[in-house]
């Protein structure tokens, strides 16, 4: 069975403390084995990144940017190859992989103009002969730990902007779904990246405590649950580091009155169900005003009585499974635990059948479910949609508001009064207004509020770019010899 490798100064590594299976989700059947760093192996990966780094960083900007041209052009070329890895090995359908990957492509394409986002500000005479300019420069070596339900666009979220403002990285990829980063990682040499500046390392919190002690890594960028998002800040910061660590969510619909029916229930279902709701985006609450849930409940059980849900190597696939059998387990009990805690099961995903040993899993739908209940509360990361009915657009917003998530929201409505009285009052760091999954063009910066960001910076776009590098002042002034003098004062601006 094929080894996945690790990729340590541009050489492909077997190196092995332990080995794991990897799996096709939509059979069950293990595909590879893989690599498991010990600490010695992330070691090496991180002393490679730090060797590459002086000529990385006095690597021109017109260098670096035709790397990123390059590296457009093949992943366009190669979205089939890179697809079909994903779909292998994450379960996603193609059509949701390739949607993926050019998600991911807008952030090679911002990270291409880099000559303009580099550039520094200038001061000419701030005192009498004296002028000020800043400049950005890299941080050093970064580590950017990745999660398995995008794993080619979040990668590129973060290494894209790191690699452009001359940094160096060690990727550590879920170890669910490996392979893509290995094939991005070829990609990149292949478009001219110089060895050692982007390594891959496979492994799990052995490698992750390595990458965040060490002194020769400076930043920390990480997607993935709350819990580890705020171990990882609070260790890696208590190290010194700049972290940007992104946690877990739970993202509500409010749906007005006046909503448009039929295209609020399209975006329901697109938004909660879509890759199998293992999305830190996907909707997973609808919050319906006054008697909405009673019209659009008959019209979300209608269009999830016609979703294809199979393998997603098949073009009528509309959903695929779940990453692992744990996983299906996890989601299936919330299900099993959902109608004691006061919900009524509308549609029961459990009760679909599937053959083979795929780690299927049915669509739910719930109704009346209760704000107290572990079903509201968690994050599922699952094709599981709970409708909670309030009243009033006020009382909505405050059950959104009151979450420990805030992730991203949207309200569905006619009424652009309240479309912007939600946008200015609720408290989520992306607000979609009648679009479910607000997820920002690569121009803008994607991340959450309260336990879904740990750190001040959201990722890629332009505060990427400030994360992943450090302003310097300098003041210069060329004086007459004839005028110099000793001042023993504080330098005045004259």
């Amino acid at each position: 069975m094929a080894r996945i490798p690790h990729v340590i100064g541009g050489e492909k590594v077997d190196a092995a403390e332990r080995t794991q299976p990897v799996y096709n989700p939509a059979t069950g059947e293990e595909q590879h084995e893989l690599s498991i760093a010990s600490v010695e192996t992330v070691e090496q990966a991180i002393a490679a990144a730090k060797a590459a780094l002086p000529g990385w960083r006095k690597t021109s900007l017109t260098k670096r940017a035709d790397v990123f041209f390059n590296l457009r052009q093949l992943l366009k070329q190669r979205t089939p190859e890179l697809a079909a890895i994903v779909t292998s090995e994450h379960g996603k359908v193609l059509s949701d992989a390739a949607g993926e990957i050019a998600r991911g492509l807008e952030n090679v394409e911002f990270a291409s103009g880099l000559l303009h986002l580099l550039k520094g500000e200038r001061d000419e005479q701030v005192s009498t002969g004296v002028d000020v300019h800043s400049i950005k420069q890299p941080v050093g070596v970064v580590a950017a730990i990745t999660p398995f339900n995008f794993p080619v666009m979040v990668p590129l979220w973060m290494i894209a902007s790191a690699i452009a403002c001359g940094n160096t990285v060690v990727l550590k990829p879920s170890e669910r779904d490996p392979s893509a980063s290995v094939f991005i990682a070829d990609l990149f040499r292949e478009a001219g990246l110089p060895d050692g500046v982007l390594n891959v390392v496979h492994g799990d919190k052995v490698a992750v405590d390595t990458l965040l002690d060490s002194s020769d890594v400076k930043a920390i960028s990480f997607v993935g649950s709350t819990p580890i998002a705020k171990y990882i800040y609070e260790r890696a910061a208590a190290n010194g580091k700049r972290v940007q660590a992104l946690g877990g969510a739970k993202n509500h619909m409010l749906v007005m009155p006046d909503a448009d029916i039929t295209v609020t229930a399209d975006a329901a279902i697109s938004a909660a169900y879509g890759s199998a709701g293992e999305r830190c985006m996907a909707v997973s609450v609808v919050v319906a005003v006054g008697d909405v849930a009673d019209r659009l409940i008959p019209e979300l059980e209608s269009r999830i009585a016609n979703l294809k849900i199979g393998n997603g190597t098949d073009p009528a696939s509309e959903m695929g499974p779940l990453i692992t059998a744990d996983a299906k387990a996890r989601v299936e009990s919330y299900v099993e635990g959902a109608e004691a805690e006061g919900a009524t099961i509308v549609v029961d995903g459990r009760e679909q059948q599937f053959e083979g040993n795929g780690f299927f899993t049915g669509v739910t739908l719930l109704d009346h479910v209760k704000t107290d209940s572990k079903v509201y509360r968690d994050e599922i990361f699952g094709p599981v949609l709970a409708i909670v009915r309030v009243e009033s657009y006020e009382e909505g917003l405050q059950l959104i508001n009151d979450h420990q998530f805030g992730n991203g929201t949207a309200i569905f409505t006619r009424d652009g009064g309240a479309a912007r009285r939600f946008e200015f009052e609720v408290e989520a760091g992306m607000v979609g207004i009648n679009v479910p999954i607000p997820v920002p063009v690569g121009s803008f910066s994607f991340g959450g509020w309260k336990d879904s960001l740990f750190g001040d910076a959201h990722i890629y776009g332009p505060e990427s770019i400030n994360f992943y590098t450090r302003s310097k002042v300098v003041t210069t002034r060329w004086p007459n010899p004839d005028q110099s003098k000793i001042d023993l004062g504080f330098p005045s601006n004259s």
